[in-house]
């Protein structure tokens, strides 16, 4: 969309996604969902979701910024930044964004020149921002709500800019400069400038492409036309394993999500669909060359769900073995629940392929 698309329409758009992702959370049988009784969703301990993926780095990060031990977080992020692995460090910057309290909020007071602190602080208030606006849909968000949401990502910008400006190498600033702009309704245009900034210096970062695909969405006044034209574009010139093969699968979720019920399924178990599914897998998870730096866990998420829906839970059973535990927020969250859509989909797809 356009920087000058209204504000009511993007309100709307989100809306109408948003209810639709809430019908399709409340019906356990579908999507390929539920089993007998005893079996079915209520019988299914839900997997917690955890921020780190296991990640022993990620874990450290987490306990140095619980600690407000600015030294100890910079001892973790700064060999990451030096070494230009910006998709890890947009992985562990992000890890750390929902940690509550005044520390990773006043590092710019405390260290304005410092980039890689800048980059966390931007990161946080950002989700600080989203922390505000809540998760209701528009309606039930109040005009203070909306006042403090914009405030906090404007903050967030500004921020984000002096760290891209200190530090110009870095693609991470350009990774949530991309989530604010969407928040601040800037229009695609402003949004594929960011991103565009990023991959120039990270060119296969999932993340980066990630939100932009979510910017070429129906639901950001996008269509479905422009988002899987881009995910496809991204995995053609990606090289064999890469991780933007993820980025096919949440196209194709993102438009089971914009469906009516019904005709979602329909779509998503079509052959074509499968077909483009299976040829992205074997092009990045499932390629021998996959082995992202960031974590793994986001991509085979994607693909288990996706798969699972479609209705291949062989696919997505050999997707699920290898996730263990990991589940991601995103996409489970479509269905509900993420930790619980998450163990509904493992026990239906695993329990059949022991059959």
């Amino acid at each position: 969309m356009s920087s000058s698309f209204p504000t009511v329409a993007v309100a709307v758009i989100a809306v109408a996604s948003a209810t639709r992702a809430f019908s399709k959370s409340r019906t356990g049988q579908r999507g390929g969902g539920a089993g007998r009784a005893g079996t079915g969703p209520a019988a299914v301990k839900p997997v917690p979701i955890d921020r780190t993926h296991g990640d022993p780095e990620a874990a450290a990060l987490r306990q140095a910024a619980q600690s407000a031990d600015w030294p100890g977080m910079e001892a973790i992020l700064r060999p990451v930044r030096e070494r230009g692995d910006y998709d890890r460090l947009t992985f562990l910057v992000a890890g750390v964004d929902d940690l509550a309290g005044d520390f990773l909020l006043k590092l710019p007071e405390q260290l304005p020149q410092d980039p890689l602190a800048l980059t966390v602080a931007g990161a946080r208030h950002t989700a600080w921002a989203w922390e505000a606006r809540s998760e209701y849909r528009a309606s039930k968000v109040s005009e203070e709500q909306f006042r403090v949401f914009h405030d906090r990502l404007r903050a967030a910008e500004d921020i984000l800019y002096t760290a891209a400006e200190l530090d110009p190498e870095n693609a991470a600033p350009w990774y949530t400069l991309c989530i604010v702009s969407r928040g601040l309704e800037h229009g695609a245009d402003v949004t594929r400038r960011r991103f565009d900034a990023g991959v120039r210096r990270a060119p296969g970062h999932l993340g980066l492409h990630g939100q932009m695909l979510q910017q070429l969405c129906a639901k950001w006044g996008g269509s479905h036309e422009e988002m899987h034209a881009f995910a496809r574009e991204a995995l053609a010139g990606a090289p064999p394993g890469s991780g933007l093969g993820a980025l096919v699968a949440e196209a194709h979720l993102e438009h089971w999500l914009d469906l009516e019920q019904g005709l979602d399924d329909a779509y998503i178990r079509s052959g074509s669909v499968l077909e483009e599914l299976r040829a992205a897998a074997d092009a990045s998870v499932f390629h021998p060359a996959f082995a992202p730096t960031s974590t793994p866990y986001n991509a085979l998420n994607a693909f288990a769900m996706a798969f699972w829906l479609g209705g291949d839970k062989d696919t997505a059973a050999r997707l699920f073995e290898r996730i263990g535990d990991h589940a991601t927020r995103s996409p489970w969250q479509y269905r509900g629940d993420p930790g619980k859509a998450f163990a509904v989909a493992r026990q239906d797809c695993v329990k059949k392929r022991k059959k």
